[in-house]
């Protein structure tokens, strides 16, 4: 199992964030299919203020370009796209239209 940190900022609006998180509480189960059926097998999203930072426990079968053309050819997904961009904002560095970004680990330690 591989995983994978991301990052991406919301804009810095109290009741647009409040409003993001809403849409991610109720969930809408045919994103949630497309999601497992491109082998993430977990998928957390965490806040900071407007930073958000998503953990994703992926299988074998995941690549980031298989999940990509199938969400391009998803309708569902791009109305879901389309409705989040309004609460996103790509960091400034990401790449034109990229709004995940990957992230580098920079540490880690096992306890044995």
């Amino acid at each position: 199992m591989k995983r994978y940190c991301l990052a991406l900022d919301l804009v810095d609006d109290p009741q647009m964030i409040k409003e993001y998180e809403a849409y991610h509480k109720t969930g809408r189960p045919e994103i949630l299919k497309t999601i497992h059926d491109a082998g993430i097998t977990v998928m957390e999203i965490y806040r900071t203020g407007n930073r958000m930072f998503m953990i994703m426990e992926v299988d074998d079968t995941f690549s980031f370009e298989a999940k990509n053309a199938a969400d391009k050819a998803d309708p569902r997904v791009q109305e879901w796209e389309q409705l989040m961009w309004k609460y996103q904002q790509a960091l400034p560095w990401a790449k034109p239209g990229e709004k995940w970004v990957i992230m580098d680990k920079i540490f880690e330690t096992v306890r044995k």
